[in-house]
């Protein structure tokens, strides 16, 4: 079903057809590129690497790939950006910003600033307040693109992964398919990764620049963070607040043009400081969500309700978690009991219907 796309290929949009017409992003399959616990495990290899060596020199070079590394996997840059990069002057530590500079006209990137989290900012400012390897940086990365690769393919070649799967450009790929699986909006995505040919739909017009800069602060530093235990999340723009007695219904608009409604008192509202056009993120808990089956929109109460395909189906011994692709290309997280799985008969690949209730929503404010 979905569309094998080459690492530095735009990512794909609805009006490429195919099966994947009428969605956001068509996500390449999970084998041609790292998932998000080998990309760790590749993390955490640099990490051991780079404290090796008793050598001093040694260890500056290792922790000047360890940098290169970092800044390839979560910033989805290209090699060449990075090694283009001043690390002393174009990283702000302040307002956790990386300056790419002016793009790169061959693979249509544009001139941009990449945002990462606050806690790899301070990493990165820790490292560089040392003097010896500031010293070393004093002349930016100053490093033979060829070398870096060798180093990737090692590190990868030694965690049992395919050589290919650990070059700099499959990093990069890798990251992209990563912040989409955990759905970060597509424009933002793309932006970040620098695609000048975005083609963004009529679901896009309310969203400016500084609103999907704002959308990729509040997500990079929520997976950074982590500190919440729903699977499912969204990020909008509030359209109307509809306040009544007791509770106000919200709804918003996501980047991917779905509408979402959630139900909460009016003194979470005032708290919040909810207003239309305000920014914010939704979450459901995956054992909230619940399926039916087949293309027919079911008939029940649940006010949110998303057509899609079974992706990916994990059998346990009392509950079956579902991954559900929705038409926008974000993936919803189903979880339901191993007998009522049973009953449902759901494969992968079958069409399907997720609903949950406005109840069941949650609403967060950067």
């Amino acid at each position: 079903m979905n569309q094998k796309k080459t690492a530095e290929s735009p990512l794909p949009h609805p009006s490429q057809g195919g099966m994947d017409q009428g969605r956001m992003v068509s996500i390449p399959k999970i084998d041609h590129c790292l998932d998000s616990i080998q990309l760790d495990r590749l993390e955490q290899a640099f990490r051991a690497w780079a404290k090796q060596s008793p050598r001093t020199d040694i260890q500056l070079s290792r922790r000047r790939i360890l940098v290169i590394f970092l800044l390839i996997r979560y910033t989805g840059a290209k090699l060449n950006e990075i090694l283009a990069v001043d690390p002393l002057k174009r990283i702000d530590f302040n307002r956790q910003l990386v300056d790419l500079g002016n793009g790169d006209s061959e693979t249509r990137s544009e001139p941009r600033t990449v945002r990462i989290s606050t806690t790899l900012a301070s990493e990165l400012e820790q490292m560089f307040n040392d003097p010896p390897f500031r010293g070393f940086l004093e002349k930016q990365f100053n490093v033979d693109p060829g070398f870096v690769r060798r180093k990737f393919y090692e590190r990868a070649q030694a965690l049992g992964f395919p050589k290919k799967l650990g070059g700099p450009e499959m990093i990069r790929k890798a990251r992209a398919v990563e912040l989409m699986q955990r759905n970060m909006p597509m424009p933002a995505v793309q932006t970040m990764l620098g695609h000048s040919n975005m083609n963004l739909t009529s679901a896009y017009v309310s969203f400016s620049k500084d609103d999907i800069a704002q959308v990729t602060k509040l997500f990079i530093e929520r997976e950074a963070s982590r500190k919440t235990s729903a699977r499912n999340s969204f990020f909008g723009k509030i359209q109307a607040l509809q306040k009544g007695d007791i509770q106000t219904r919200v709804l918003l608009t996501t980047a991917g043009g779905d509408t979402i409604e959630s139900v909460i008192t009016n003194s979470s509202v005032e708290r919040l400081s909810l207003k239309e056009s305000r920014l914010i993120m939704a979450e459901v808990k995956a054992p909230l969500v619940i399926l039916y089956s087949g293309e027919k929109e079911p008939e029940c109460t649940a006010e949110n309700r998303f057509s899609g395909v079974v992706e990916q189906i994990n059998v346990g011994l009392i509950n079956t978690e579902y991954i559900v692709r929705i038409k926008d290309g974000t993936s919803l997280c189903a979880l339901v009991s191993t007998h009522g799985a049973q009953w449902l008969g759901l494969g992968v690949g079958d069409p399907v219907w997720a609903a949950f209730s406005c109840f069941s929503v949650v609403l967060n404010v950067a």
